[in-house]
């Protein structure tokens, strides 16, 4: 008999599972202090939270049983990752569960703020009979752009699509075929901007999609555009929306989430053209049902001893394969994330391919760990060690994994190959006593860089005087260069130079790099 301890209220519905398992006694105690928590957790072997309680390193220390702890919601802020993992207890959560949910309000704030309902309604309460200042606009044959079309974005293109708009999509593992299925338009961040008449965003707030519309694109965008953001706080710049919107630029917002939550002097709350809600996105019975429910099922899955999804560290691993494996962790998570942030194009397959005496082991744990620095780039935190495969399937990734014993000059050698729609690229990378991660390849050229900090990838002609006034530039600007590696194929042809630096550059210093005739293109990468 498992025990299973809910400390925080739950949908009585969502957990029904839990409490009609005959193999498990659900006890819920919604509300323990800290020191309750302490005392209470001993007995049982899993524990079920929302936000609420506080799952730090002393509570999994004092829960010598506990296997698994499950969080009905999607933030796992609360609980202590890395402590979860020491301990060995498998961290659940609930990601699909607010989907529709989201889904529809982001759809009721587009109507809204097409229609001025929530102006109009407080006008009227307040006694006064205005048609006059509420005239709205139709969707009905206009462009939505859709930044983000994860599970979220795809749920709102196909109700756009029912109401006669044209929907542009764009995410970075949108691939042409999978937007015609999906009927909507494959297209940039720059096509949306340019030619929508609605722009909602359905990302992840990573560095890469923190303000993606700021004051460049609300200068592009048409005059009369009208922006919804339902996900996360940050990725519209709120600055830039305040000024757009009293220029006329922008006709009107409508926003769940912000910046600062809640909103403390928040300009953009008193402007007539903006419909506001306190981050109701998952906010319905369902979706509490829904999470409640995952969360539940993933718990008895583990506590039986069965397959499971959704765990956010990292899976139980046969101490043996740990051993020879651990080492390689870091590496190749660094080796998915580099090779993510010089690949342009949506990605279509992922080649991983084990040399030397890796390939005697099972390597799908390090797999997983490539992918999820792969994918993480583009997804953010909703990527963990288990459903990054899971993630890569549903994107349409085809994921290849292949071992050979020959070590090609390495005692083990890891080579990760990315091909999109636009380009194949390759990394590979290796551990040298002593000196620790390095990359030692990339593409056809041969280097030796340790893949930490701030790096500058400059693919170039090999001519003389280049690295100088790279450097120069650098240095002017006030950039300190921490290590160089150069390589080339042939004397006065194709080059790249990698450069550590001490601190991130900004895009005009990357412009002006760019703008060297002997440089074919320069790219910032963060490890």
């Amino acid at each position: 008999m498992f025990k299973v301890l809910i400390s925080d209220p739950l949908s009585e519905f969502g957990i029904q599972k839990l409490l009609d398992a005959p193999d498990i006694e659900v006890v819920q105690k919604p509300g323990l202090s800290p020191s309750d928590l302490l005392a209470e957790i001993g007995d049982y072997d899993a524990l079920l939270v929302r936000s609420q309680t506080q799952v730090t390193a002393d509570v999994l220390a004092a829960g010598k049983k506990l296997k698994a702890i499950g969080r009905a919601g999607v933030g796992v802020d609360n609980i202590d990752i890395n402590a979860a993992t020491q301990a060995g207890v498998v961290v659940i959560n609930a990601p699909d569960g607010n989907t529709m949910s989201t889904c529809e309000h982001s759809f009721a704030m587009l109507m809204a703020v097409a229609r001025n309902i929530p102006q109009a309604h407080k006008k009227l309460t307040d006694g006064k009979w205005d048609r006059k200042s509420f005239q709205g606009v139709e969707l009905n044959n206009k462009v939505l752009g859709i930044i983000g079309m994860g599970r979220i974005g795809t749920e709102v293109a196909k109700r756009a699509k029912a109401f006669n708009m044209t929907v542009i999509g764009y995410d970075p593992f949108l691939t042409e075929e999978r937007a015609q299925k999906l009927g909507v338009i494959h297209g940039t961040v720059e096509d949306i901007v340019l030619q929508a008449d609605f722009i909602t965003v359905h990302t992840p707030l990573i560095k890469e999609t923190r303000h993606i519309l700021s004051t460049r694109e609300f200068e592009k965008m048409k005059t009369g555009v009208r922006v919804i953001n339902c996900a996360r706080g940050g990725i519209i710049d709120e600055k830039a929306l305040y000024e757009a919107i009293l220029t006329g630029k922008v006709a009107g917002a409508a926003l769940d989430v912000f910046e600062v939550e809640p909103p403390v002097d928040n300009p953009l709350i008193g402007l007539p053209q903006v419909v506001v809600t306190p981050h109701l996105g998952a906010s319905t019975l369902e979706a509490q049902e829904n999470v409640a429910i995952d969360v539940s099922e993933e718990i008895i899955k583990i506590l039986r001893n069965e397959p499971f999804k959704n765990a956010v560290n990292l899976p139980s691993i046969p101490a043996h394969v740990m051993e020879k494996v651990q080492p390689y962790f870091v590496l190749g998570e660094k080796l998915g994330h580099f090779i993510a942030q010089v690949t342009v194009g949506s990605i279509q397959d992922v080649t991983i391919a084990y040399s030397g005496e890796l390939a005697e082991f099972d390597t799908a744990p390090l797999t997983r760990t490539i992918l999820k620095g792969i994918l993480s780039f583009h997804l953010g935190e909703e990527v963990n060690y288990v459903n990054a495969p899971h993630l890569a399937k549903t994107r349409d990734i085809h994921v290849t994994e292949q071992k050979s014993s020959s070590n090609k000059g390495f005692t083990n050698l890891i080579t990760v190959s990315l091909k999109t729609n636009q380009q194949t690229r390759l990394v590979a990378g290796t551990l040298l006593n002593g000196y620790g991660a390095r990359i030692v390849k990339i593409d056809d050229f041969a280097i030796d860089v340790a893949p930490n900090g701030h790096l500058l990838y400059v693919h170039h002609n090999d001519r003389p005087g280049v690295i100088g006034r790279v450097g120069t530039i650098l240095g002017t600007n006030d950039v300190n260069i921490a290590t160089m590696q150069v390589g080339r194929r042939d004397v006065g042809g194709d080059a790249i130079m990698m450069l550590t630096i001490d601190k991130a550059v900004t895009a005009e210093i990357l412009d002006t790099l760019g703008e060297m005739s002997e440089i074919k293109s320069v790219t910032q990468i963060d490890l």
